[in-house]
């Protein structure tokens, strides 16, 4: 039994949330690598790893690969690349649980857009007021560079949601992830590279982004791409509403990042509106893939 068919039982919201965990604790763990050589060299060098990682786990069959397929695949790549490129941005510049909630509006977009059910609308509203209050707008205390920069992610977040899907649909496993990383590391070669080079950089820190690699993309990535297998892209969307306050909590744990009452209340307004979110959030069996039905079904 492979380990796909074996996580084929787990909830898919489980698995968004075990994604969404490890995505913060590679984003904090980053900050310190960021000191090293550079929001834009640490992210090339998470994709560079995760090349690696990803080839020694699953070598992609480049002959499985359609003409039709190839948009999807470049755009997936450059999208996942700078969605990591300006959130370290981002983070350099302003706290984590900000910078993710900011971000969220991305996907936050998506599901509303996706949304068929015009009652599910309801959790993007709630998540909407959980943002604002970890957001805190109202103390005009912040940085205006990072802002852009955790919108741009954002815009990415939620292309890189749809994308994902397809891919997966079509890729089994995470074999779509070792075609689109390599892509993510080439289009953000040229804001990492020279990032990299011109940095003296301590001993640890080719080991520590390789550790990070292995977090996200490879791991937090790959259990995405099998939730989105089973997932609506309006429950996927807004189940994120959570990682806002993942990205608080995870502020405080490695960064010291103490949040406010507010932000408190905002997590537990995020929280509500994913918990939600992820009911009749199921994909039907005539939305799955032919490998995600159940065998009897199969030809």
């Amino acid at each position: 039994m492979n380990a796909r068919s074996s996580l084929h039982g787990v909830p898919p919201w489980t698995l968004a949330i075990t994604a969404m965990l490890a995505v913060q604790l590679s984003n904090a763990t980053s900050v310190f690598v960021i000191g090293q050589v550079g929001a834009g060299g640490t992210a090339w060098l998470r994709m560079c790893f995760g090349v690696l990682f990803l080839w020694i786990i699953a070598r992609p069959n480049l002959r499985s690969i359609r003409k039709k397929d190839i948009p999807a695949l470049i755009v997936l790549g450059v999208v996942t690349g700078y969605m990591t490129a300006l959130f370290l941005e981002a983070v350099d510049r302003i706290p984590l649980g900000t910078a993710v909630s900011i971000e969220f509006l991305g996907p936050l977009t998506v599901a509303g857009l996706m949304s068929k059910n015009r009652k599910a609308l309801v959790w993007p509203a709630l998540a909407i007021l959980g943002v604002v209050l970890l957001t805190e707008p109202w103390h005009g205390k912040i940085d205006g560079v990072g802002v852009l920069f955790a919108l741009g992610a954002g815009i990415c977040w939620g292309s890189y949601n749809i994308l994902t899907q397809h891919v997966g649909d079509r890729f089994s496993g995470i074999s779509g992830l070792s075609l689109t990383i390599p892509v993510a590391a080439i289009a953000t070669m040229p804001v990492g590279l020279h990032q990299v080079i011109s940095h003296d950089f301590a001993w640890w820190t080719l080991p520590a982004a390789a550790g990070i690699a292995l977090i996200t993309p490879v791991i937090a990535f790959g259990l995405e791409m099998l939730a989105l297998k089973r997932m609506t892209h309006t429950a996927f969307g807004t189940l994120l509403s959570v990682e806002p306050a993942f990205g608080v909590l995870i502020g405080l744990l490695i960064l010291s990042q103490t949040p406010t009452w507010f932000q408190a209340l905002g997590i537990i307004v995020v929280i509500a509106a994913g918990a939600g979110a992820q009911r009749g959030g199921r994909r039907r069996s005539h939305e799955l893939p032919l490998t995600d039905l159940p065998l009897k079904t199969q030809k």
